[in-house]
């Protein structure tokens, strides 16, 4: 069975899914990435672990990351994602497993002076396995949505945030380039995105960065039950 592979930001950094991990220095073409692997999974943390070195996420290199995890050879990819909600009828503390995403800036790309053109999308039969099995811990999510990624790290305007609303449910600044590198590596890919505020303008209370990470607090052990009930039933 191959592992899993697991990409995400920093507030599950120390939970149980990742601990007893060995750690991994894979270099490729796009750079050096560290991997914490085990038989059945093998993590990459986007914005690193240690807090010194913290990757902004408009330099984080998605090539670097997914073309390290296929070298070990993994296949299918679960992306997990702190995200602000566009809805006021999609509050913070819902979890959801978008089914698209929109990205209108630079897009990341493997491929240099190949013209291979791919019609992105996210794995349907991962999306499928997420839900499941947040299903098997009684644990509610948001089975479609649309995920919408901003360059970072700034947030993002009130006026961004109405033109966006209409489009889209969640907002992001790294899920929709991880996942348009995973098809061109051929790895199934899918995230399972945490809504840990409302996004700027959409309620009347002003939004600061201490409320986006204590919305990340709160959704955490979820998060982290879920993932590890994939990982779970994934290896069964």
């Amino acid at each position: 069975m191959a592992p899993i592979g697991i990409i995400s930001g920093t507030v599950l950094h120390g939970t149980s899914v990742f601990k007893g991990l060995r750690k991994e220095h894979v270099v490729n073409e796009f750079g050096r990435v560290t991997a914490w692997v085990s038989k059945q999974i093998a993590h990459i943390s986007r914005h690193d672990r240690d807090p010194g070195d913290y990757i902004l996420p408009h330099l984080i290199s998605h090539q670097a990351n997914l073309t390290a995890l296929k070298a070990l050879g993994i296949r299918d990819v679960v992306a997990v994602n702190s995200t602000g909600s566009l809805k006021k009828s999609l509050p913070p503390g819902s979890i959801v497993v978008p089914d698209d995403f929109i990205l209108l800036t630079d897009t990341p790309t493997v491929f240099t002076n190949q013209p291979v053109h791919i019609t992105p999308d996210l794995s349907g039969e991962v999306r499928r396995r997420l839900i499941e099995a947040a299903g098997a811990c009684g644990i509610s999510v948001v089975e479609r949505g649309t995920y919408w990624q901003t360059e970072g790290p700034r947030l993002e305007t009130k006026a961004e945030i109405r033109m966006m609303a209409p489009f889209a449910d969640i907002v992001g600044m790294t899920m929709a380039a991880e996942a348009i590198i995973a098809k061109e590596l051929g790895l199934s890919y899918a995230a399972l995105c945490s809504v840990d505020n409302y996004c700027n303008g959409v309620v009347e209370t002003p939004l600061t960065m201490e409320m986006i990470i204590e919305g990340a607090k709160k959704n955490r052990e979820t998060m982290m039950t879920i993932v590890s009930t994939f990982i779970e039933r994934s290896q069964a």
